[in-house]
């Protein structure tokens, strides 16, 4: 009788979690300047962007203080485009790049900015509420070599398994 209870608790408590051990989102975040389009630059495999090509996020504010965030990738197999649009809250501060992101009603996960161009907000790079979901994105559809490889190997030191990333055809 208990123990649907307190799977649904454990559950409940995980998801608080937004953050992989190990892990310290970035200080002195400017949400303006992160507004607007970027562009995926490389991801680890998950099933809702599978196999999609020029991937960009889109955020912008909302009425409410979150953000507003619109995920777009074009499909080639199919010759679509598909869309997600969720919303995103600060977890702690506005300063503060964590997050909690949802795109499933009242289901959050966890949206981690764990390196940032500073102060021109150029490239950023990003991890879920656990080291199986992470991003690269740039401003640009290209990111050069050297600041490619530069995230790369602090990923790989994080402990994100860079040797599976996926580089987005943009």
């Amino acid at each position: 009788m208990f123990r649907p209870l307190l799977i649904a608790l454990s559950l409940m408590l995980a998801a608080c979690n937004y953050t992989p051990k190990d892990i310290k989102p970035i200080e002195g975040f400017q949400v303006d300047q992160y507004l607007g389009t970027w562009y995926e630059i490389a991801r680890l495999d998950h099933s809702f962007e599978r196999g999609l090509e020029k991937v960009t996020a889109t955020y912008s504010m909302r009425d409410d203080g979150g953000l507003k965030v619109i995920n777009r990738g074009f499909d080639p197999a199919k010759q679509e485009w598909k869309e997600a649009v969720g919303k995103a809250y600060f977890v702690d501060s506005p300063d503060i790049g964590k997050l909690k992101v949802s795109f499933f009603g009242p289901f959050y996960g966890g949206y981690n900015i764990i390196e940032l161009d500073k102060p021109y907000y150029n490239y950023v790079m990003i991890c879920g509420p656990d080291k199986s979901y992470f991003w690269i994105l740039s401003r640009t559809p290209q990111l050069p070599y050297p600041i490619k490889a530069q995230l790369i190997s602090k990923a790989k030191e994080l402990g994100f398994a860079t040797d599976e990333l996926i580089y987005v055809t943009q």
